[in-house]
This record gives C-alpha cells, sequence and structure tokens, in this order.
C-alpha cells in the first residue's frame, strides 16, 4: 500500500485534532474516546519527528488544548498552566522513570501517585487567605475567569486557616479539578430521563458544561465539586514545601479538598503496583477516574527538570483503558420522548462491565446502528462511555450469524402506530402525533415539573393516570379537570384532589419563563426561556415573533439566543395545533407573570447590565437577582448593545472593551441609586 503524502498526512491531521479539540475544550461534547484522540496526536507527533521541516511551531502537540470561550473576562495566569503528557503503556512509564533516573544520575527517586480525576482543569487564587479569582486553563497562558460560578461550589473555602505547620503564602495559585460526581450525574440524569429531554453522556462533558455557563444560578442548581493537588505561583517563592508529599499536606491543613489518597513508589515496579491498585479501586470512587499521575516527589528536583512548552518534564499520566466487554444483542427497543424522538436501546445479554452488571446500551440513533451495521443477534462490543452510560461500540462480524439481518427503523410508532418523519438536517426520526400516550405523559410531566411550573401533587404517577384515563391529551387540559373525576382515583382523596387543584389553579400566574420552559420547545433551556420572558413579556407576543426579533444582518437581536434556536421558536409556534394550544391556555385564563409584573418593578426592562471585578457588599448573584427583579437582563459579555457595566475592584477585560466602545460604567453605589 502506497504511503500517503507526509505534508498532505500532517495537514489532514492538523485539521483534525482542531475539529475534536473545539468539540472537546469548548463545547464539551466530544465525539470520539480519548484513546481514538490521544492516537491522532501520537501519529502526528511521529511525523513530526520524521519530517522536522514540516512541522509546525503551533502545532497541537506542542500546545495544551484551548478551553476559551465567549461570555467571560479572559485572566493571564501569572505562572503558566500546563497540560500532561500521557501513555496507557506500562512500558513507557517505566521509561519516563528511568529517564529520571538518567538525567538526575540517581536511582533514589522518590514518585507520588494519585487519581486523575476527568473534570475540567481550573487554578484558584489565595491572596493573604482570601479567594480572590478562578480561572479555567485557557489556552494555558490565559483562561476564562469563572469566580461567580466557582464560589457556588460548597466545598471551595473563601477563607483558608493557616497553621504553624503550613504557614499560607501572601499569594498563591492552587490547581485542580472541577468535577461532578457519579451521584450528582445520575441525579441530573434521571431528571431529565423523566421529562423526556437527552441524556448527558458523562459526568466530565456535564461539569464543563456547567461551569461554562454565564448564568451562577443555573451552576448553584447542579452540584459541582473540586479537588486541588498543585501549584502555580506563589509569593514569597520561600513559602512553598519541598515535596508533593507535604504540599498534599498543607492543601488539607488550609481546608482545601484534594485527592483522598496517594501512592509513594521509590522505583518502576512500585510505580506500576501502585497504578494497578488505583485501577482495582476506581470504580468504587465517587468521582470519574480516566487514569493515574505520576509526578517526582521533590519539588527542588522537578524545577531541575523543568518543562516542555505544554507540559512539565517530572510528571506523566498514565491513562486507562476504557474497559469493554462482549455480549449479545438479543433485541432492540425503542423509546419515545416527551417530543415525538425516537432511541433505540439495545437489549443486552447481561454481562459484567467496570464494576456493575449492564443489560441495556444506547445505540443513539438509526444512522448509527447503520453506520455500524449492528444487527440483533450479533455479538457486540459495549463500553462504558465515561465509565457512566454504557454504549454498543462495534460489532464482531467472525461470530455473526446468517440469521442476523439489517436492522429496520421503525416506519411507525411502536407507541400509536402513526407514520414517523425526519425532519431535513435532522438525524432523529420522530412521532409526529401530539396525542401519543408516551409523549402527552413526558409533556405534562415536563410542564408540572419544578423546573417549569412546579405544580404540587401532579408527579409521575398522577399524570399516568390522568392521560391513562384519557382525561388530559393536551396541556390546557389540566386547567379543566374535573373534581368529580379526579375523586374516583381512590379512596379518601378529597384533601389531596382539593391540594391539587388549587396547584393548579396558582399555576396560572406562574412567572413567564417557567410557561416558556414548560412548552419544552426544542433547543429552548430554563436560561434561554428568562431571557425570552423579559424581551417579550407575554405568550402572545413571544408567539407573533418573527426571525427579524431574534436576528437582524445575521447577528443575534437577543443575547444567547442565536440562529438554531430562533428557527426552533419560529417552527414551534408555526404549528397550527400549538398555536391552538396557546389560544385554549390563554382563554382558559393562564396570565403569567412577566417580568416587572406582581411583586417586582419594571424600572430596567429592556435593559442589559455586564457585572465584572468584586463587588464591596454584592456577590454577582445578589446584584443579578436585584436587576432581574426589576425587569432587567444580566449578560456575560459586553456589546454596544449593554446599557450598564457595573464595575468593582480588579476588573478586567470587560471594564477594557467598555470603556473603547462608550458603554455607561457604574459603581455598586450608583446601582443601587438606580434600583432606589
Amino acid at each position: 500500500m502506497a504511503q500517503p503524502d507526509p505534508e498532505k498526512r500532517m495537514a489532514e491531521l492538523r485539521e483534525i485534532i482542531a475539529h475534536h479539540d473545539e468539540l472537546y475544550y469548548r463545547q464539551a461534547a466530544p465525539e470520539i474516546s480519548d484513546r481514538d484522540y490521544d492516537e491522532l496526536k501520537r501519529e502526528l507527533a511521529e511525523w513530526e519527528v520524521a519530517n522536522p521541516l514540516l512541522a509546525l511551531i503551533d502545532s497541537p502537540t506542542q500546545k495544551v488544548g484551548d478551553d476559551r470561550s465567549d461570555g467571560f473576562e479572559s485572566y493571564v495566569h501569572r505562572e503558566r498552566m500546563m497540560s500532561l503528557d500521557n501513555t496507557y503503556s506500562g512500558e513507557e512509564m517505566q521509561e519516563f522513570i528511568a529517564r529520571l533516573e538518567r538525567e538526575l544520575e540517581r536511582t533514589d527517586l522518590t514518585f507520588v501517585i494519585e487519581p486523575k480525576i476527568d473534570g475540567l482543569a481550573v487554578s484558584v487564587t489565595y491572596e493573604h487567605g482570601r479567594l480572590v479569582r478562578a480561572v479555567t486553563r485557557g489556552n494555558g497562558v490565559e483562561g476564562d475567569d469563572i469566580t461567580a460560578n466557582a464560589k457556588t461550589i460548597r466545598d471551595l473555602p473563601g477563607e483558608l486557616k493557616g497553621t504553624g505547620d503550613a504557614p499560607l503564602p501572601d499569594v498563591i495559585e492552587i490547581r485542580g479539578e472541577i468535577f461532578m460526581t457519579t451521584e450528582e450525574f445520575q441525579r441530573i440524569n434521571a431528571e431529565r430521563e423523566e421529562q423526556g429531554q437527552e441524556l448527558y453522556k458523562n459526568p466530565r462533558n456535564l461539569a464543563a458544561g456547567t461551569v461554562k455557563q454565564l448564568d451562577a444560578t443555573v451552576v448553584a442548581q447542579r452540584r459541582l465539586e473540586i479537588v486541588l493537588y498543585g501549584r502555580g505561583y506563589t509569593e514569597p517563592v520561600e513559602a512553598l514545601p519541598q515535596t508533593q508529599q507535604q504540599f498534599f499536606g498543607w492543601v488539607k491543613a488550609w481546608g482545601l479538598p484534594t485527592v483522598p489518597h496517594q501512592w509513594v513508589a521509590r522505583s518502576g515496579p512500585e510505580v506500576l503496583a501502585a497504578i494497578a491498585e488505583l485501577d482495582d479501586q476506581r470504580h468504587h470512587l465517587p468521582y470519574p477516574t480516566d487514569g493515574a499521575v505520576v509526578k517526582l516527589d521533590s519539588i527542588a528536583l522537578q524545577r531541575t527538570i523543568g518543562a516542555t512548552s505544554k507540559a512539565p518534564r517530572w510528571a506523566m499520566a498514565y491513562k486507562f483503558e476504557a474497559e469493554r466487554a462482549e455480549t449479545q444483542l438479543r433485541a432492540i427497543s425503542i423509546q419515545v420522548g416527551r417530543t415525538g424522538v425516537l432511541t433505540p436501546v439495545a437489549e443486552l445479554e447481561p454481562v459484567q462491565l467496570a464494576g456493575t452488571t449492564v443489560s441495556r446500551a444506547t445505540l443513539h440513533n438509526g444512522d448509527e446502528i447503520a453506520r455500524k451495521d449492528i444487527r440483533v443477534g450479533d455479538f457486540v462490543s459495549v463500553e462504558k462511555a465515561g465509565e457512566i452510560i454504557p454504549a454498543v461500540i462495534a460489532v464482531n462480524l467472525a461470530r455473526r450469524r446468517p440469521e442476523c439481518v439489517p436492522y429496520e427503523f421503525p416506519a411507525k410508532c411502536p407507541v400509536c402506530g402513526t407514520a414517523t418523519i425526519q425532519l431535513e438536517g435532522e438525524v432523529a426520526v420522530r412521532c409526529p402525533n401530539v396525542e401519543c400516550p408516551v409523549q402527552v405523559r413526558r409533556r405534562v410531566q415536563h410542564f408540572a415539573s419544578r423546573a417549569s411550573l412546579d405544580i404540587e401533587g401532579l408527579g409521575e404517577a398522577m399524570v399516568d393516570q390522568l392521560v391513562e384515563k384519557g382525561w388530559v391529551k393536551r396541556l390546557p387540559d389540566l386547567y379543566q379537570l374535573d373534581r368529580e373525576n379526579l375523586l374516583t382515583l381512590g379512596k379518601n382523596v378529597g384533601k389531596s384532589t382539593d391540594k391539587l387543584l388549587a396547584a393548579i389553579e396558582a399555576s396560572k400566574t406562574a412567572e413567564l419563563w417557567r410557561f416558556i420552559h414548560g412548552l419544552g420547545i426544542p433547543h429552548v433551556g430554563a436560561a434561554a426561556s428568562k431571557d425570552l420572558a423579559r424581551v417579550f413579556g407575554g405568550l402572545r407576543e413571544l408567539a407573533d415573533a418573527t426571525m427579524a426579533d431574534y436576528v437582524k444582518d445575521k447577528e443575534s437581536v437577543i443575547s444567547g439566543i442565536g440562529a438554531t434556536m430562533a428557527a426552533a421558536l419560529i417552527a414551534y409556534f408555526a404549528d397550527e395545533q400549538n398555536r391552538a394550544m396557546i389560544d385554549d391556555l390563554l382563554t382558559l385564563g393562564v396570565n403569567p407573570d412577566s417580568p416587572g409584573a406582581g411583586g417586582g418593578g419594571s424600572k430596567f426592562v429592556g435593559q442589559t447590565f455586564v457585572l465584572t471585578g468584586t463587588l464591596p457588599t454584592l456577590t454577582r448573584n445578589e446584584a443579578a437577582e436585584m436587576i432581574e427583579a426589576q425587569g432587567g437582563k444580566v449578560s456575560g459579555s459586553v456589546s454596544k448593545k449593554t446599557s450598564y457595566v457595573v464595575a468593582g475592584t480588579e476588573a478586567g477585560s470587560k471594564l477594557a472593551k467598555a470603556e473603547k466602545l462608550g458603554v455607561t460604567v457604574i459603581n455598586e453605589a450608583t446601582l443601587r441609586d438606580l434600583l432606589d
């Protein structure tokens, strides 16, 4: 087989890696495994060694991935924040240790081994013991200032406690990882499944996506955790401990969460034994772990060894292979979601995988089944994506039997028998029948959930009964429930029936954004619903909006509402059934509380505020709540449409941009004057 042209292949690899970097670092939505990604970078590195004249200075092999995103203020790390070189090979780990012994001309080296937590890298800065900043790794030189979001993490203290054995430096950057526990990930996915929404794939992606939310109140609703294990800039430098082990002790003494267990090794075999022990234990840990980090213990020797442009030369990550198991695909079942999307699920012969018994796995969609040629009766490889959700990875064609025939995706809804449709540009296949019982149940559950109207008493069991009896086929039916019918659902249900009807009646005047979110419009979440409520002020006004209200000259008119979401909104309200539903809701007395109505005010309606820096007495959340209570909008980025920038101490690039654009800059005192 002819060898590829080096220049062409290297250019192709750089383009492929850039694509996956965008998905992983900026969108928190990778489409390939870590191992496949690492293999791409390894291949590029091998081509660069063989063809040094074709290697680029800014090659992805020479820099860390860039996680910066729009809407956040950038902050320059006082000391560069690096990535780690990694390996999947015990031999390469042994070679790493042998290289350190050769370069240091010593064989008595000590190493510390710790779990590699799969989250979002972060650097938190404490000055005189007080938390002043939290910044993502970004491109290693500068990252996103996520201080407001980091302050919602309960285990991250605002003040450190120094001791005689662990003195506090005047300034220290402490590096670590923001992550989400398996338990919290499963809680959030359970809620989404109940509401018929697409499930998140793994805790790492959800944690990274949560950290990059512009609304800290949304972040606070999801429990993030943090673990700290490394150091950056320190002042004075003499305040640093002498070893990595000692540093762990100091971090713990200061009151910071750190890795719960470390291993100490003094040779290659001992290092590999510690890694093997961690591999055995990792499935019982409360956080996602995708490897082990091996560090030279002596900080003085770390300085001697130094670093490359992207990684320290005194540390290396050993990454665990994703666990796979082979089992037989017994059947493919179809789940119907709230929006009518048909999702295929693999029903498997139970198999042990990553410490649990797996009997079901996601197949994503019909296109994925066809691409992998997955057939009922096949023997398939199953892998836990992010060690949480099982997925079918490949088919063992050598074991395929003649009776295994290509799978035909259903042409009709398995619940109601309606012919399915596939919208242009989508891979999803849908049931278009809005009265499909499963869709109705999921839709009503979402409408009544805490995230939407929060109707007490309208839980899953009650919704199932209402739909099964045929009393609720559309959302307006909730507001026409007959008390006498409800009393037939059980004995002594008078009080609960009256409470339910009262809760439904009270929901008629819930906040407008809750109604918008409760409608379940594709792509429109809680944060976008709040933006829409502020701008349009009513269900009728939102339903009558045109594309020009969302996008003008290819730019978003409403911050946070892009072309995709705008198209979804237009399509939703263009549907005659949806328009009729809105009309019926309004006729039945639904009168949402728009921004500025009820207990709030309206003096900031139509105005956009940006908060930057540290305010004297208010947190950003408190300031944002005060602004929003008066109908204003709080944005994460400055533009010509910004009404005011509220600046505190240590205001950064947002303040500079406001001054450049001529946006009015005020302080907390002036904000309070405007509120008064």
